[in-house]
């Protein structure tokens, strides 16, 4: 097996939305997620993740040591239990530290997200839980955003007719109905446009713990820069990654051991990477007079005199879909 990274990661990821909704709030209708004090919008953490954990299943097939733990519609339980059968444990749980141990190194073998993002598996039997190094903070639109609410028509209804047991009895009750009663109003949320920054972070230290390796963070970047193309519907509109720029902290150490621990531990702060405007700048459209309503409005630029030492900054190509370095 590879061995797990021994860089630390940092990376901001641009991406936009335009005329859908990137991101419902269940809590509000399901319009788009928003800072109430500054109208800017928000993308949730989980939002992001589910969308790389898709495509690494539909890359993968869902196997081969790409599997997903957090899959639709299942129970999480079933994979704990498998995890306890493969390593000679009951599948009803219990067992001592030991055999949780190796249900929870099975786990992270066979499951990306679990090596990723970590996960809780002590919901049924019991095995363990691990701390991911790959963490995603909320997404935050550069500009403020103005969530709205189109209506639309449905041309037919979806009504459980009482004492109906075939398609005749729907057929009979269809021929009674007014033609006006089997249409039905409805409403769509969506933002004309907004583009979202996303902040995240690769800890070496605890992909040690999940055995995250140099392989699996190329799948991330992958997935990142991909996701979208493979997640359409008619409410989320056009989405797309637009930028993804990765901070790789290698160290400054002539001593190769130092520069190990320096490039695991860290040679800058994360904040002083990743806030807008210090290293990659992303201007907001004040005082231009102009609403931004595409990617073009906007011009992204690197400061590379500003790149603290030790650390590199890579950039997406997406003509060789694979990181360079700027």
């Amino acid at each position: 097996m590879s061995t797990p990274i021994k860089n630390r990661y940092e990376f901001l990821y641009l991406f936009d939305c335009e005329n859908g909704n990137p991101n419902g709030d269940p809590d509000a209708g399901n319009s788009p997620r928003i800072d109430p004090e500054d109208m800017h919008g928000l993308v949730s953490d989980v939002a992001i993740k589910r969308r790389v954990r898709n495509y690494v299943q539909m890359k993968h097939g869902n196997g081969g040591g790409y599997a997903i733990f957090i899959e639709h519609a299942t129970n999480l339980n079933r994979p704990i239990a498998a995890a306890h059968e493969a390593t000679g444990g009951a599948p009803a749980g219990g067992g001592n530290r030991s055999q949780v141990g190796k249900a929870r190194d099975w786990m992270c073998q066979q499951f990306f997200d679990v090596r990723a993002f970590g996960a809780v598996m002590s919901t049924g039997a019991n095995a363990g839980q691990v701390r991911g190094p790959v963490q995603v903070a909320f997404s935050r639109s550069i500009d403020p955003i103005f969530p709205m609410e189109a209506a639309i028509t449905r041309m037919a209804v979806a009504e459980k007719v009482k004492d109906a047991k075939s398609v005749a009895d729907y057929v009979a009750w269809e021929e009674k109905q007014e033609e006006d009663s089997l249409r039905t109003m409805g409403r769509k949320s969506l933002i004309s446009y907004g583009l979202y920054a996303t902040k995240g972070f690769v800890s070496a230290n605890l992909a040690q713990g999940t055995q995250f390796t140099d392989a699996d963070l190329n799948e991330l970047w992958e997935a990142l820069a991909n996701m979208f193309d493979h997640d359409r519907s008619a409410s989320k509109g056009v989405m797309a990654c637009r930028d993804l720029f990765v901070f790789k902290h290698v160290g400054t150490d002539s001593d190769l051991v130092q520069r190990e621990k320096q490039a695991m531990l860290g040679c800058a702060p994360a904040h002083h990477l990743l806030d807008l405007g210090r290293i990659i700048d992303v201007p907001a459209l004040k005082g231009s007079g102009k609403t931004p309503r595409c990617y073009a409005d906007y011009a992204v630029t690197q400061h590379l005199d500003r790149v603290p030492k030790g650390v590199e900054l890579w950039r997406w190509d997406f003509s060789e879909n694979r990181l360079i370095k700027a």
